[in-house]
């Protein structure tokens, strides 16, 4: 069973009950946490858990991304001419007259205003631009995702409880035991047939919740056979803007 759940400081929270596991067990991510706990843990024990160990969890967090940008990075710098133009999602920045940062959103369309004398090669500017971009990105993703997961679940006759958006870089989707599907912001990023891919998959977790053998002649049976194709596609594909 997979949960997931949001915290302010340390991200996206991945909860997974193991029957084998004794104690709880967590792993920091750059972006979130992963908690592994044994069965009939409830979500209180958890949160509890990570308050204690909140402090540890974040220096982990920031030495991860720190060994991510010592190691090079492939981001692009944000400034008046950084755009993101994918099929679904359009995000650019304006140069505005306020004294102020402010964020101009519609379904699909995303501009950031910033002020005149904005100084963006400022490190830390860029790291607080980088948390404005990941924010529209998720309300954009909160507008569009569900929609279109509820209309694959209805053509295709896969009922599913409920849709979640979250931040996570390291998974594009996730489906627990109760139907319950999560879907990354990031998917925005991906071209539609890739999109379409992840959230067939984890439609297809409603009814086969492990990677055997039916479970792939289904998300085959929707794909046109091209399922393991376009896995393997999608790993050539990366969240970094």
């Amino acid at each position: 069973m997979t949960d997931h759940f949001t915290d302010t400081l340390l991200g996206h929270i991945t909860v997974r009950t193991n029957v084998r596991a004794r104690r709880i067990i967590m792993r920091a991510q750059a972006d979130g946490v992963v908690v592994t706990v044994p069965p009939y843990t409830s979500r209180q024990t958890v949160t509890d858990t990570l308050e204690r160990f909140h402090q540890r969890l974040r220096q982990q967090q920031l030495a991860m991304r720190e060994k991510e940008q010592s190691n090079g990075s492939h981001a692009s710098s944000i400034g008046p001419d950084f755009a993101i133009r994918t099929e679904l999602f359009c995000l650019t920045l304006e140069e505005g007259e306020r004294e102020r940062f402010y964020l101009r959103a519609e379904p699909g369309r995303t501009v950031i205003v910033y002020p005149p004398d904005t100084e963006f090669q400022d490190s830390e500017r860029q790291q607080w631009l980088r948390r404005v971009v990941e924010r529209a990105l998720r309300q954009q993703a909160q507008w569009l995702l569900p929609e279109r997961l509820r209309a694959l679940s209805v053509l295709h006759g896969l009922p599913f409880k409920e849709c979640k958006v979250s931040v996570s870089k390291g998974r594009w989707g996730s489906c627990s035991t109760k139907g319950s599907i999560n879907l990354s912001c990031y998917l925005l990023m991906l071209p539609s047939h890739l999109r379409e891919y992840v959230m067939l998959h984890e439609l297809c977790h409603t009814r086969e919740m492990n990677h055997g053998p039916r479970f792939w002649a289904l998300l085959d049976s929707l794909t046109g056979g091209s399922a393991k194709a376009l896995r393997n596609e999608l790993k050539n594909y990366n969240t970094t803007f």
